[in-house]
């Protein structure tokens, strides 16, 4: 017959107290973890595509710009020169040629300073409108 003093002795011991401060602690650096592993991912990926991709390419695209739903107007460079070329439905045709063209076309300069009105001056001309 199993006796009172039995059953005590063969009970688990009692659980530990519960300690909030350290299990949210826990949860927090689990969760910085996390979070740096993924900008790790991210940095790392966009590294290897720049590794890849500048692997002795001689064709590259310079700009796109959508016409409309389905075509495009593409400006290719292939060994010193630019193409013009437009996409759509019915395949793909050349539309210009470049000759020679080695960097990006010259940009023209504004002389002229910008001038950025006073915080006073856009609220009177936005009260004006009003």
């Amino acid at each position: 017959m199993i006796t009172a003093a039995d059953m005590l002795a063969s009970a688990p011991a009692a659980a530990a107290e519960f300690n909030a401060t350290g299990e949210l602690l826990r949860v927090l650096f689990s969760l910085a973890g996390i979070v740096v592993l993924i900008f790790a991912a991210g940095w790392l990926s966009r590294r290897m595509q720049r590794t890849r991709g500048a692997g002795g390419r001689r064709i590259r695209c310079v700009e796109s710009f959508a016409v409309g739903t389905r075509e495009r107007i593409v400006l290719l460079e292939a060994d010193g020169k630019r193409l013009l070329i437009g996409t759509g439905p019915g395949g793909m045709r050349t539309l210009h040629v470049y000759d020679n063209v080695v960097g990006a076309p010259p940009v023209a300069v504004d002389t002229q300073p910008l001038v950025i009105p006073a915080f006073g001056e856009l609220l009177a001309r936005w009260k004006r409108r009003a």
